[in-house]
């Protein structure tokens, strides 16, 4: 496998109030809080980025795909956000995915959905641990 050049991505980030943040890409703007919360957003990409990672390696799999519904749930203990004494981490304790995929034809959709796990960029940042620098200007 050849190296290939990493793609940066930089987004800055107003505080429009307490709960709304508006977020640029450079490309497009977007808030954060309005419709839906943080957590929701993250599990949103999860699954959007599932969607895309699906049509790619549907096309390198040939394999049509028709449709395909998600579902994706996970659980919060919001006490560690509010400073209470908890041993849960503040983050998601756990995320489920349910795929539900329509294709024509025959196509055998349990290598399609490990290369799907194995591709997609924000599946692999929930499931690993990815290091976060947090300073102030």
């Amino acid at each position: 496998m050849g190296d290939s050049e990493l793609s940066n991505y930089e987004l800055t980030a107003s505080r429009l109030s307490p709960r709304r943040t508006e977020v640029s890409t450079g490309d497009a703007e977007f808030v954060v809080g309005k419709d839906v919360n943080p957590v929701e957003y993250l599990l949103g990409s999860l699954v959007a980025c599932l969607n895309l990672t699906g049509a790619m390696v549907a096309r390198d799999m040939d394999i049509d795909i028709e449709s395909l519904e998600a579902t994706i749930q996970g659980d919060v203990n919001y006490a560690t956000y509010r400073g209470e004494d908890v041993d849960d981490r503040a983050g998601l304790q756990g995320v489920e995915v349910s795929l539900s995929v329509e294709t024509a034809g025959d196509a055998d959709l349990d290598a399609w959905l490990s290369n799907v796990e194995d591709r997609c960029p924000v599946t692999d940042n929930v499931e690993n641990e990815t290091g976060v620098s947090i300073s102030l200007d």
